[in-house]
């Protein structure tokens, strides 16, 4: 495998992985987008066994099953391996979960986080197209359509050359090179996403709250919620009755807490509060179920 790693100094690296199952650190693949000076993007991609178990709904994700990855080498093997590459550039990642993964992957292995050098390419179409904020939002599948990128989504290596894709576009949109992109920006705290749910929707009188990073923005996420009857709120509290934490967040990342409001909504219903935790995608379901009806 070593000799197949991308060799050279590159402006930035995106990199992206996939994982067997709702564990974090479950990494089955690890993708790379090397982009050279002239723009240029030498992909990289491997196979990682995890060592755990595959989910059925992270199979039919990614197409990765346990046959693929019998006889691959480990996760520490892979990262001593693209360590001298890694710890050298700038890493673009879309969203945090990549990070949260390879550092819950690294405490899996009984080895101490790296300290990688991080971007998140989210926040950069945040700044580039702040439009799409409650208009399809700024994933991957959103973006693929509005900048017309070509690529196969839940592939690590191609979904890194997407993130990566990104960042060009954002470049060459805002006519600022990536060390300027990714300078901090002035802290704004925008006001709390709060909606009264339609009345005579089926769940008036839930009241829900969202946490975790989910697939759309908020906003779509408040606009769902409301039109079929919850009232959205952004905090926990004794009347809250769902709430929607992002897929990958569900469980303990390997030594990373969970949200404040995931840990408050577990020790309400500890306590015998009866409000319901569930994933985003349980909660289009019950959007979808509703709404049918």
């Amino acid at each position: 495998m070593r000799s197949m790693i991308p060799d050279g100094d590159f402006r930035f690296i995106a990199l992206d992985v996939e994982t067997a199952c709702s564990d974090a650190g479950s990494i089955c693949q690890i993708g790379l987008a090397c982009v050279l000076p002239d723009n240029r993007i030498h992909t990289f991609s491997t196979l990682v066994n995890p060592g755990t178990r595959f989910d059925p709904f992270n199979v039919r994700l990614h197409g990765i099953g346990p046959g693929h990855v019998h006889g691959e080498p480990r996760f520490d093997v892979v990262l001593d391996h693209l360590f001298p590459l890694l710890s050298r550039h700038h890493l673009v990642q879309h969203s945090n979960f990549d990070k949260q993964a390879v550092n819950a992957a690294c405490r899996s292995c009984g080895m101490e986080p790296p300290d990688f050098r991080w971007a998140d390419s989210v926040t950069i179409a945040r700044r580039a197209w702040p439009e799409l904020l409650g208009n399809g939002g700024h994933g991957l599948g959103n973006l693929k359509k509005v900048l017309d990128l070509d690529f196969h989504h839940h592939d690590a290596g191609e979904d890194a050359r997407a993130a990566a894709m990104v960042v060009l576009h954002a470049e060459a949109h805002l006519d600022l090179n990536f060390d300027e992109l990714i300078k901090p920006a002035r802290k704004h705290y925008p006001a709390a996403i709060t909606r009264e749910g339609d009345p005579a929707g089926a769940l008036s009188g839930s009241v829900v709250v969202f946490t975790g990073a989910l697939s759309m923005s908020r906003d779509e996420a408040a606009a769902m919620a409301a039109g079929v009857g919850m009232d959205v709120k952004s905090s926990v509290t004794n009347k809250t009755t769902h709430l929607v934490v992002g897929d990958q967040d569900l469980n303990v990342l390997a030594g990373h807490t969970k949200s404040s409001k995931h840990r408050r909504a577990e020790d309400m219903r500890n306590a015998g509060h009866p409000i319901q935790i569930v994933g985003e995608t349980e909660f289009r379901a019950l959007v979808s179920s509703v709404e049918a009806n």
